[in-house]
């Protein structure tokens, strides 16, 4: 038996044309949900990506620093991630990427837990120049876990087929979704359901052609049926349980 449920873990305010390229007002202020995932399996607690570090809406300048482009963004929470989950209680934590709003929190989970991220994003987060080219903040991720697993492509996360790992670069170098039975967690591959077909990415990003690749990866197994979760969509995400 697997449960998996969607946390709002906060909102992210920021021009329209930000978060989409091709908007008809590019000023207009967007607001979007801040999700993580928590899988629940008979032996495995599973955290799919961080949320922000509370730092990030209390004190940016203090944690990173007054010229940090979060100086775009106005982020709100209203209930932390760890008011939602007993962190001491997760098996592993899944990354499918580095930026703020998805790696953010990680110093919040205790050091003995396993951290699963792809070898390429982790590598490019120790690197000035790709730190730079991905919109990385390094202080989210400077305490390396005790449990770093570094892994490449596409991977079977328990070894029974039921978690898939699936590289989607292009919002990042190592970007990366999860399949669970019918269901897929697209994270960034498109921040919004409809960029699965008509690739308005946002205005940052590592690769619009590796983004474009991976999107239409994902449309393939939406149109074969799969539910897909966009990243940020706040037509579509709503806290609570999902079904595989």
């Amino acid at each position: 038996m697997m449960k998996i449920q969607m946390l709002n873990v906060g909102w992210m305010t920021a021009p329209a044309g930000l978060w989409r390229q091709g908007e008809e007002e590019p000023e207009r202020p967007l607001r979007l949900p801040v999700p993580a995932y928590l899988i629940e399996t008979e032996s495995e607690r599973i955290l799919v990506d961080t949320g922000r570090h509370p730092e990030a809406v209390t004190d940016p300048g203090g944690r990173y620093g007054e010229a940090s482009p979060l100086t775009h963004f106005g982020l709100e929470q209203e209930v932390g991630l760890a008011e939602q989950v007993d962190l001491g209680t997760l098996t592993r934590v899944v990354l499918t990427h580095l930026h703020f709003d998805h790696a953010g929190g990680l110093a919040l989970i205790p050091s003995s837990v396993p951290v699963v991220v792809q070898r390429t994003e982790w590598e490019a987060g120790q690197d000035r120049a790709e730190v730079e080219r991905n919109y990385f903040l390094p202080r989210d991720y400077a305490d390396v876990p005790a449990g770093l697993t570094l892994i490449d492509g596409d991977h079977d996360l328990l070894g029974d087929g039921s978690i898939e790992l699936l590289s989607t670069p292009g919002h990042t170098v190592g970007h990366q979704s999860l399949r669970i039975g019918d269901l897929v967690l697209g994270a960034d591959v498109a921040l919004f359901a409809a960029g699965l077909d008509d690739h308005r990415f946002p205005a940052f990003g590592y690769s619009q052609d590796e983004q474009v690749r991976s999107a239409e990866r994902i449309r393939e197994l939406r149109d074969a049926g799969l539910t897909i979760q966009p990243g940020h969509d706040p037509d579509v995400l709503q806290p609570g349980p999902l079904t595989a």
